[in-house]
């Protein structure tokens, strides 16, 4: 005949609970903190993988650099709590110790003739411009040269074999002169109307020829 079961003793108890709520903290520690919160205290949860499944997705955008000078850039991690997105050329925005200028000039150009208006610009400087011929089309060729680089050198921004007009803006890629050339082929004359604002140092007229 089996003698009855005799009743945990109160130590016995104790032991048991106290063994279960280490189990438990250990747990908590390593595995339900870094799963469900991303918290890892002993960085076991890292180890084992488990931080991963709480983790945001890593991401990143497209930033072009605009101006040019460090094409490498092509995608930036968007940073964690708040922090602005680093700009692949920090050179988009300048300080200025002084207020843009604007200068408007018309120019007649007579039939056949032709000019040049050249707007003296630092490296990085930027303006924004807008011209119209009062009637009709004429050739215009957008461009710049420096000095600095020979009397051969010079780069093409933009031209039109026929046209009435233009707007657009420029960040001058090199300090020189950057303008228009303006060729008149009608029979009649023509006044162009240029407005320019920005940083520029000066505007120079070249004259009819």
């Amino acid at each position: 005949m089996n003698e009855p079961s005799q009743p945990a003793s109160n130590k016995n108890i104790f032991k048991s609970i106290s063994i279960a709520a280490v189990i438990g903290a250990v747990l908590l520690v390593t595995i339900i903190l870094p799963a469900e919160y991303d918290i890892d205290p002993l960085g076991i949860g890292g180890l084992l993988g488990l931080s991963v499944m709480n983790s945001a997705p890593t991401r990143t955008i497209e930033i072009v650099d605009v101006i040019g000078g460090n094409e490498r850039v092509t995608e930036v991690e968007i940073p964690d709590f708040g922090d602005p997105v680093p700009l692949p050329n920090p050179s988009v925005h300048q300080d200025e110790t002084v207020a843009p200028e604007t200068r408007t000039l018309q120019i007649s150009i007579g039939p056949e003739e032709e000019t040049e208006i050249k707007a003296i610009l630092g490296e990085g400087k930027m303006i924004l411009y807008s011209w119209e011929v009062n009637q009709g089309d004429i050739y215009s060729d957008f461009h710049g040269h420096s000095p600095d680089f020979g009397t051969e050198f010079w780069v093409r921004y933009e031209e039109h074999q026929e046209g009435s007009g233009n707007d657009g803006s420029l960040v001058a890629p090199f300090a020189g002169e950057h303008g228009w050339y303006w060729l008149n082929y009608n029979e009649f004359p023509v006044v162009v109307t240029l407005t320019i604002n920005g940083y520029f140092d000066e505007i120079i007229d070249y004259g009819i020829f």
